[in-house]
């Protein structure tokens, strides 16, 4: 038997186990978004009365976040790169805290000790027949955290997908092993509606033949892809995957032929969908993941010809800044990979970055385009970087326009109901 299954079979252990390695004061790392281990934050979680002060830190996730719950305090503090859904009503009443960075500076802020990593809980594939796991859908900072921890406890789940890329860990490099079969976190997709419909058909004419895209989550992106169908030869070079990928890429629309950096490659650093995503991704050559402080490195993301960056936002205001991870004081999301795109992009021979949103929000009630971003929000994407801002009544590039000239292009895009408005709150904000 070669020496690695010993190892493997003698470190085999239950999630009960396991979490009696954590001690009070200690910093626990979360595998990313949907590679989060299922059984082993459960098992931490009845722990809760014998330990004092432990910190969590994790970007997205979707797991239950059963550790922010209000009889949680004191024992664990969740610190978040990321304020996703299962923490967000946490965060507004006070339970969770916040650490602004983007996703590609997180393996640095663990290699480097600004976060120590005590323990890594990170969910792999089985090991294949040379002692060789697979990060499966999460390799972004989840690599790093494991390189970084005192203690890496990993479930090991036959529901994962073998990924190809930078996404094989020794066996010799985890401490316990805990087998899991519980199926993979999944994110539901709803359908997206007449809006996004419209904003997609505004968004497709931007993205020519020969780019590369990259792309987030949600129903915008969804019905952005739509359109795309009768393009030719795209790339993928983005910082997630998701359900929207594999039709284009079997029907031939997204085929890497000409991107200029891994050609012929879907180049992400996670992945983020639904089980036939996973089953699509399975031991697929096609894709290939990257720890996300290379796929979102801005010198990285620059060699590639004609990138296309397309996000979204909260709010943009007649000046072209963006807040897309807060709304006032109110920390909503995450910076993640928005800024290092649109950076990116900007420096690629023929790139162009896209933000793109609903005119309103609150069912209609409320203009997205605004004279001022409200009072406390960050400001996400600045003045200077913003590109093109697409809504579902048009089109504004704001590169090389005064200040004039953006707000009208911008009132432009605004819904009709609230152009009227903003013209008068622009003169009387700014005296222009």
């Amino acid at each position: 038997m070669p020496p690695w299954k010993n190892y493997y079979q003698d470190r085999i252990i239950s999630a009960q186990e396991a979490v009696q390695l954590i001690k009070s004061n200690d910093n626990i790392v979360f595998g990313h978004g949907l590679g989060e281990p299922h059984l082993l934050p459960e098992a931490m979680v009845k722990r809760a009365q014998e330990l004092q002060n432990v910190s969590i830190y994790h970007m997205g996730s979707w797991g239950k976040g059963l550790y922010t719950l209000p009889e949680m305090q004191g024992h664990f503090i969740h610190k978040s790169l990321f304020v996703g859904s299962s923490v967000r009503l946490a965060y507004s009443e006070g339970r969770v805290e916040y650490i602004p960075c983007y996703f590609s500076e997180v393996p640095r802020l663990f290699k480097d000790g600004i976060i120590p990593v005590d323990i890594a809980m990170v969910t792999l594939t089985p090991p294949d027949d040379h002692g060789f796991c697979s990060l499966g859908i999460s390799v972004d900072y989840t690599r790093q955290a494991i390189k970084s921890a005192r203690i890496v406890l990993a479930e090991i789940n036959p529901h994962m997908p073998r990924t190809y890329g930078d996404t094989w860990i020794k066996v010799e490099e985890i401490d316990y092993f805990i087998e899991c079969h519980d199926p993979l976190w999944e994110i539901p997709m709803p359908p997206f509606g007449e809006i996004e419909f419209e904003i997609g058909r505004q968004v497709a004419p931007l993205v020519e033949d020969g780019s590369t895209l990259q792309i987030g989550l949600g129903t915008i992106p969804d019905a952005i892809l739509e359109f795309l169908a009768d393009k030719h030869d795209l790339g993928m070079h983005s910082e997630m995957i998701s359900d929207g990928i594999p039709a284009l890429v079997n029907s031939g629309v997204i085929n890497g032929c000409k991107k200029t950096l891994h050609k012929g490659k879907i180049v992400a650093s996670f992945i983020g969908g639904s089980r036939p995503l996973y089953e699509w991704a399975h031991n697929n050559p096609n894709l290939e993941l990257y720890p996300v402080d290379y796929v979102n490195d801005p010198f990285v993301i620059m060699q590639n010809d004609k990138m296309v960056s397309i996000n979204s936002a909260l709010q943009v205001d007649l000046l072209g800044q963006a807040a897309a991870d807060s709304l006032g004081p109110l920390q909503y999301s995450g910076v993640g990979g928005q800024i290092d795109f649109i950076r990116g992009a900007a420096r690629s021979r023929g790139g162009k970055s896209i933000i793109a949103l609903p005119s309103t929000a609150a069912q209609g009630a409320k203009s997205r385009i605004v004279p001022t971003l409200i009072t406390g929000s960050a400001v996400t994407t600045s003045r200077n970087d913003i590109d093109y801002v697409v809504t579902e009544y048009g089109v504004a590039r704001l590169k090389g326009k005064t200040l004039r000239e953006r707000a009208k292009a911008l009132i432009n895009i605004a819904h009709p109901d609230f152009q009227k408005d903003l013209k008068q709150d622009f003169t009387s904000i700014y005296g222009l």
